[in-house]
């Protein structure tokens, strides 16, 4: 299902409807990181300040991307990694609270995810030039929330973050070639970098993880990384999120208003 236009999840939410009496998991998946481009300099910088590591597990500083409008006037990044999956979810609402069982939500999210990259006053990042980072950000806000607000009705979320993982979008950062010379030192960087998870496989271990787990247990402000050692094992670490709980639920007004507001141009088409 795409989700960088906001009409996409309508038809999907009422086809689960109609087939489906609850649901159980949702996986929340869908990605892109347009146009992106790597800072040399922020990298030689990095590595004389002694922050390389720190920026090779973060692409802190290191990555930025070119975002463009979708056809409904909203950010593409933001719409596409977020604003999509929330209004699926509030019209999935019905099928996800209220059962006997707990229902869950997971959110793939990033160790990319950063406060600063992320501004209240441009949510979906019109101004900046880290709109994949402000959106992983933004998807970290509105899970604390969504488990606020909906924990007593059995619906509970919790965010992913499957490491660095060669993908379509991994590819579109360098050249294929270039990452295949560069796999033996990533490798390598594995024995410190334990978020270097390299295959789609190591890094969905978060979420399979997830999937065994009561979600009574498990800490809303906690996004639960893949990792894998140097030595090829594969283990979930739970790191605390840098959230502010006010700004989730500020920011959770907005969304609330931006559906609205999109959801009333599209009200012909959707009825």
């Amino acid at each position: 299902m795409g989700t960088t236009a906001p009409a996409h999840p309508s038809p999907c939410a009422l086809r689960l409807d109609a087939l489906f009496q609850r649901l159980d998991f949702v996986y929340l998946n869908a990605g892109i990181m347009p146009n992106p481009h790597v800072n040399f300099k922020a990298l030689w910088h990095g590595l004389l300040t002694g922050k390389l590591l720190h920026m090779l597990t973060t692409a802190e500083g290191v990555m930025t991307q070119t975002d463009r409008l979708n056809g409904d006037g909203l950010q593409e990044v933001f719409a596409t990694n977020l604003f999509g999956h929330f209004i699926l979810v509030r019209q999935l609402e019905s099928l996800l609270c209220g059962n006997e069982k707990p229902s869950r939500l997971i959110w793939t999210s990033s160790s990319n995810a950063r406060e600063s990259a992320f501004s209240l006053s441009d949510y979906q990042h019109a101004k900046g030039q880290e709109s994949y980072s402000s959106s992983k950000y933004a998807t970290d806000l509105t899970s604390v929330v969504l488990n606020r607000k909906f924990n007593e009705q059995g619906l509970y979320s919790s965010v992913v973050c499957p490491g660095l993982v060669m993908s379509n979008m991994t590819y579109g950062i360098l050249p294929v070639f270039l990452w295949k010379l560069l796999m033996p030192i990533m490798w390598l960087i594995r024995f410190f970098a334990k978020t270097y998870t390299l295959t789609p496989y190591n890094g969905a271990e978060a979420h399979v993880w997830l999937f065994k787990q009561k979600p009574e247990y498990l800490d809303a402000l906690v996004k639960y990384h893949s990792c894998t050692s140097g030595l090829g094992k594969n283990y979930v670490e739970p790191r605390k999120m840098d959230v502010d709980e006010e700004t989730a639920e500020e920011f959770y007004q907005k969304l609330l208003e931006l559906e609205k507001q999109t959801l009333e141009r599209y009200s012909d088409l959707l009825d």
